[in-house]
């Protein structure tokens, strides 16, 4: 996963609705004819207390047969499909239009003890997000780094994720092309550089080290600042589970909670349970990979 860290420093928090059209395309190119190619798809905006999707369009070329949908574990809306004949590309594109607005379920709770987890009505929430996962390994490194960030552990749930979250951005440097979508956070917190995917890593790492649930969330930032036709690209941040409130989002990568300019796009443990597109085929590897996000404010009217 790309994507930008323009515009990072912590500004003003958007409360504003939005009606935001996002077109986000995947394209494969071969070395040669490949067939047979089975694939999934998590590139439909959720509907939640933050947003609401309005309309989602799958296009897939060459033309796939049996293209349905089904929600997974985590609760993400699935399309899968078959491209049984050969081909020598592949291109999946989603449209979609999303309204977004100030969270209505209004303000975080003034306290968040961690002996709230202890509810059992909640437990199977938050479960599976205080453990290690996939691409989140709880290893020696990210403990220590938590401890760094926490040294007299946690006291409130919300409040001291949010000093994980600002103590990654403010000590941790955004640089592109240093990692790649299998880089661990160890070797982040090590190199102390990465992109939104590792930063998001790090942080549910930290956070989980000192029983703070913390899922994976994917989705896009609206930069009103961008051109219209200026290519984008996806974003990445973790929410927190608040007993009694729920799940509550914070970007490490631009030190804010996320607002009206954020679209969530699938949740899950790590990287590995929301990638947009994956699936298998027969014949030879891939020989490019393109990924094209372009967000845009609209009217009502359009």
């Amino acid at each position: 996963m790309s994507d930008s860290a323009e515009g990072s420093t912590q500004d003003y928090e958007w409360t504003d609705p939005l009606l935001l059209s996002v077109r986000h395309l995947t394209r494969y190119d071969y070395h040669d004819d490949v067939w047979d190619s089975f694939n999934e798809a998590r590139l439909q905006p959720v509907s939640d207390t933050a947003q609401e999707c309005q309309d989602f369009h799958l296009r897939v070329e060459p033309t796939a047969t049996s293209l349905r949908d089904y929600p997974d574990f985590y609760g993400n809306c699935v399309h899968y499909f078959d491209v049984p004949q050969k081909h020598a590309r592949l291109e999946v594109e989603a449209i979609s239009r999303v309204a977004t607005r100030a969270d209505t379920r209004g303000s975080i709770p003034a306290v968040n003890p961690p002996s709230a987890l202890q509810n059992h009505s909640e437990v199977e929430d938050y479960f599976d997000f205080l453990n290690d996962s996939h691409f989140v390994s709880l290893d020696k490194e990210v403990w220590r780094e938590s401890i760094d960030a926490l040294p007299n552990g946690v006291s409130d749930l919300w409040q001291d994720a949010l000093t994980v979250g600002r103590h990654i951005y403010k000590t941790f440097t955004y640089t592109p092309f240093t990692t790649t979508v299998n880089t661990r956070p160890a070797e982040v917190v090590l190199s102390r550089r990465g992109v939104c995917q590792d930063f998001a890593h790090v942080m549910l790492g930290m956070c989980r080290s000192h029983g703070i649930p913390a899922r994976y969330i994917s989705g896009y930032f609206f930069n009103p600042n961008r051109l219209p036709d200026e290519i984008e690209a996806s974003h990445a941040w973790v929410e927190v589970y608040l007993p009694g409130y729920g799940w509550k989002g914070f970007d490490p990568t631009h030190n804010r909670i996320p607002d009206t300019r954020y679209v969530k796009l699938a949740v899950g443990r790590d990287y590995g349970d929301i990638k947009p597109v994956s699936g298998t085929f027969r014949g030879k590897g891939t020989r490019e990979l393109r990924v094209e996000v372009q967000i845009r404010r609209v009217e009502a009217a359009e």
